[in-house]
């Protein structure tokens, strides 16, 4: 199945190969979740702070659990500091 993946600030690195306004469509197994897919892009785990499948922030502790669907998109950020 196919997903969007997008990812911001220092995370963007991360996207593959022809990504564009980082964002990038990537074909996955239809049991993917968000730790697959962080596992996939080599993203430091504890540098995913803000997950989101759609828009909808998903809790560290579903990372593991949430299954993705055709479609989705996820979405990550690192954590964010200033001042």
């Amino acid at each position: 199945m196919q997903i969007t993946v997008k990812l911001f600030a220092t995370l963007a690195g991360h996207l593959p190969a022809g990504a564009r306004h980082n964002a990038a469509e990537l074909d996955v197994d239809d049991d993917a979740t968000p730790a697959t897919i962080i596992e996939r892009l080599n993203l430091p785990r504890e540098k995913c702070h803000l997950v989101l499948v759609n828009g909808v922030y998903v809790v560290p502790s579903q990372l593991e659990s949430h299954r993705l669907k055709p479609g989705d998109a996820l979405a990550m950020w690192p954590p964010v500091a200033g001042g």
